[in-house]
């Protein structure tokens, strides 16, 4: 047999086996199914979007099912899941609407995800099944505290909690400033989050009054010049001191963003310094917050980078994702690790994860939260009335929908009214709402601002 003859029989063998290969790899992809446990947050006449087990939200084409907002599903799916995709690009094979299964407590188990709060999950049910649809709405919102009858807006709407500003303290004393705080508990049916920016330097609403503190607290960057993380350490504690000795119980901070240019409009309420030493201060921060009766929140996922000022209009976010993972996220995985209760989203439209969204209307950034850095606990909106959200429709949903479970908000009534409207017409369902009601109600269990132990 001449040569020619026997390289022709080896290609014909590779050829052969080649396409065995390609039979077999198409068929595993056919039979390669993923099933999934979800409940589905909404609907429309092209798509399916289900949150599962694991807070993770995923968005499918659909044709002909017959599901509904609020439905316990279990999807077979074929194809692979992408947390990062704003559409599946697999198929829904079948589906079943299914009971929840319930502990024995009477608890979906798919509410039980093992997070931070897990230990208040039971007290917390109890409580939200006694809860009716205009409480659990007020439930979800931080509103900016208004000029006047801040108390009879509180009794009628029900809020989750006040968010306070400068304004709101100056020249009052340290007395006045207590029974403002203790006559809006007495009002609420549930006690509020009383929340502040105190991140010191340039964002001081506290202690720009006299009255209430000797000085202004520092900027974390003059911090660690005169004294290390030490020095922040000591700080935060003393922050916490004052605040809570105020009925304060939330602080919006610390600011976590890596910014080393002095041009950056966010380098000012930055530490200043690389991302492993911007790790080193989140750590630092939320330790040291443990135990004081304050919260703290990591703050703007998922990093501002150099971007603009979200408040006077929209910022587009154009460095590339390998960058932002591995500059800007070790700082909130460092706070994460600590005990991070809480994580405020940027408004900056983030192109290398979600070109058509702003963050904090984005599923897909919330997946990296929940997915790829594990965390369990309060995700909310920057204050969802800035600028940057002006040409948006229907935000306060929107922002529901792409997994926050706390909306900043100055516009509180259209944010009731938006999401009143999207229950009547199932766009939303109120066990979604419930979901995001659970975890709120939890951490202010957690927080130790609930007190009942039935």
């Amino acid at each position: 047999m001449n040569k020619k003859n026997i390289l022709g029989i080896v290609g014909i063998f590779v050829l052969i086996i080649i396409v065995a290969l390609t039979v077999m790899l198409n068929k595993d992809k056919e039979i390669d199914t993923i099933k999934i446990y979800a409940t589905v947050l909404s609907t429309t006449e092209e798509t399916l979007t289900v949150q599962d087990t694991n807070n993770v939200i995923y968005t499918f084409y659909k044709e002909n099912l017959e599901i509904a907002s609020g439905d316990y599903v279990v999807i077979e799916y074929s194809g692979i899941l992408e947390d990062g995709r704003l559409i599946q690009q697999g198929n829904i094979i079948d589906y079943d609407v299914i009971e929840h299964k319930k502990d024995v407590n009477g608890m979906p188990e798919d509410y039980d995800d093992d997070g931070i709060f897990s230990d208040y999950y039971v007290l917390a049910y109890n409580k939200l099944k006694e809860m009716s649809l205009d409480e659990k709405i007020g439930q979800i919102l931080l509103v900016r505290y208004p000029d006047s009858n801040a108390e009879e807006i509180l009794k009628k709407y029900k809020f989750g909690g006040y968010l306070f500003f400068e304004k709101d303290f100056k020249n009052k004393t340290k007395d006045q400033v207590i029974n403002m705080m203790n006559g809006l508990n007495k009002v609420a049916n549930i006690p509020i989050l009383t929340a502040v920016d105190e991140e010191g330097g340039r964002v001081v609403r506290v202690s720009s009054n006299p009255n209430l503190a000797k000085e202004k607290f520092k900027s974390p960057k003059e911090l660690y010049d005169e004294g290390g993380l030490n020095l922040i350490k000591q700080d935060t504690i003393e922050k916490s001191k004052l605040l809570k000795s105020l009925g304060i119980n939330l602080n919006l901070a610390p600011v976590v963003d890596v910014s080393t240019d002095p041009k950056d409009y966010m380098y000012n309420r930055t530490i200043g310094e690389n991302s492993s030493i911007t790790s080193d201060y989140a750590r630092t921060v939320i330790s040291a917050s443990k135990g004081t009766g304050v919260s703290y929140t990591l703050k703007h996922f998922p990093g501002y980078g150099n971007n603009a000022d979200t408040h006077t209009g929209t910022s587009v976010d154009t460095r590339l994702y390998t960058d932002i993972q591995k500059n800007d996220l070790p700082p909130f995985q460092a706070g994460i690790a600590a005990g991070a209760e809480a994580i405020l989203v940027s408004h900056n439209v983030v192109n290398s994860i979600d070109q058509n969204n702003p963050a904090s209307l984005s599923s897909s950034i919330h997946n990296l939260l929940r997915d790829e850095l594990s965390y369990t606990g309060i995700i909310m909106t920057d204050d969802i009335s800035m600028d940057a959200l002006d040409e948006i429709d229907n935000t306060t949903v929107k922002a529901i929908l792409a997994g926050n479970d706390l909306i900043i908000t100055t516009d509180y009534e259209k944010s009731i009214s938006e999401i009143k409207k999207a229950i009547e017409e199932e766009t939303i369902s109120e066990e979604t709402l419930n979901k995001l009601v659970f975890r709120v109600l939890a951490w202010k269990y957690y927080k130790g601002l609930m007190l009942e132990t039935k």
